[in-house]
């Protein structure tokens, strides 16, 4: 009988996983809570109207269709019972395993202040890329209504939280709308009135990038008008602003990419963990009590060679995934148990239109060349050939025409 690998999260890590399982004598069940793999490096671009959702999120059923070997379910898991080798669905049911893969992401962290989620959404899911989006969209529309420029000032005020690449590539892109591109269609504003901030709290951004990357971001995107404010924890999120230490900044449109924390759903392991939820992992990524368990991607904590843990990154995530399905798939690999080894190629991110950070290899790259670069790797990691000539078509055509795609309000959307 063929032994069962159940492969919970289609992201980046478990769908590497299941794509070396595949065409094996495994049984591979892969459950997620949605039907879809999502790239979410370009979320914020879907957010931000330069990308439709199709254009980085894949059927998982359409990823494995010609694998016989390979079953997807729809499902929310809520604990693993590690005695009895199981685990339990959010309707009930329950799935046995030989081999468990737990790589169900992360979630961002608002650091015990849940209240703060409903005001400052953050960027992880489809969900919340189209709700941002509808966010934005809305308050350009109540400032083209209202003719006194001090009323609508709230609503032409955008407050980023958190100067990772995500903060940043986010603040950047919403300075191109801001300035260049979306203004032009509106007539009761100009772009002079609106104002993006970058909130961090640390006294520097892009804290993962090595000098002088992070000093050119910052410059970067103070050119593009974003005002970046350093050493500036945030004290209170409200409905309409966000209070700082020195100062409260009135406006509706609050983003969250502050930090993240791992699924809850990994608290039934009664594992060891990290502050932020990860569960410590042996460096063969298995669980210490449990050789059969497993746990990666941002689930999962493990130091390099120098004690520094692994970011929770998508490279991270494609590693780990492709050296357990090696290991699963190699009887003496599985015996032998080799540790894990992350190879870094590099870092990027993307701050706007033609410009770009990125520290591959110790080359240390800045503005078009690195947003090439971003952009090339970008597509080449996209699951499927029309999601890669779609995204390339989409960056070509905005390059050329300073012009956005869809920016579709939802005909039930109703006013806060």
């Amino acid at each position: 009988m063929a032994k069962k690998v159940v492969i919970v999260g289609g992201g980046f890590a478990g769908i590497s996983a299941a794509k070396k399982l595949a065409d094996t004598d495994y049984e591979v069940v892969i459950v997620d809570k949605s039907n879809h793999h999502l790239f979410q490096p370009l979320l914020y671009q879907v957010a931000t109207a330069a990308l439709s959702p199709g254009d980085i999120a894949t059927p998982i059923r359409a990823i494995f269709s010609k694998k016989d070997n390979i079953r997807v379910l729809l499902g929310e898991v809520t604990g693993v019972n590690k005695q009895e080798n199981t685990l339990s669905l959010k309707d009930g049911t329950t799935l046995d395993f030989d081999f468990l893969v737990l790589a169900p992401g992360a979630r961002y962290n608002y650091f015990g202040n849940k209240d703060w989620e409903k005001h400052a959404p953050g960027l992880k899911s489809l969900n919340d890329a189209l709700d941002i989006r509808e966010r934005i969209l809305l308050s350009l529309e109540k400032a083209e209504q209202i003719t006194d420029p001090q009323k609508r000032k709230p609503y032409l005020t955008y407050v980023v939280i958190g100067g990772g690449p995500t903060g940043v590539e986010m603040a950047g892109s919403i300075a191109e709308i801001a300035k260049r591109n979306m203004m032009r269609d509106y007539r009761n504003f100009k772009k002079g009135e609106t104002q993006i901030h970058l909130v961090e709290a640390a006294p520097g951004i892009l804290n993962g990038f090595d000098e002088p990357l992070p000093e050119k971001g910052h410059a970067t995107l103070e050119k593009m008008g974003v005002n970046v404010l350093l050493n500036s924890p945030v004290q209170e999120i409200k409905e309409n602003g966000v209070q700082l230490s020195d100062r409260f900044i009135e406006t509706p449109n609050i983003i969250w990419a502050a930090g993240v924390s791992a699924s809850p759903m990994l608290e039934t392991l009664n594992a060891e963990t990290d502050r932020g939820g990860r569960v410590k992992v042996n460096p063969d990524l298995s669980l210490p009590d449990h050789s059969n368990i497993f746990v990666l991607g941002d689930a999962a904590y493990l130091e390099d060679k120098n004690g520094k843990p692994l970011p929770g990154l998508a490279p991270v995530a494609m590693q780990q995934g492709r050296f357990l399905g090696d290991l699963l798939r190699n009887p003496q690999k599985l015996k032998e148990r080799p540790p894990f080894h992350y190879t870094d190629k590099g870092s990027m991110a993307t701050i706007g239109r033609a410009k770009a950070v990125a520290d591959v290899r110790g080359f240390k790259f800045s503005g078009f060349f690195a947003w090439l670069l971003w952009g090339f790797i970008h597509i080449f990691f996209l699951i499927g050939f029309r999601n890669r000539f779609r995204v390339f078509a989409e960056w070509m055509w905005h390059y050329l025409t300073f012009k956005r795609g869809v920016r579709l309000i939802k005909s039930d959307a109703k006013e806060d």
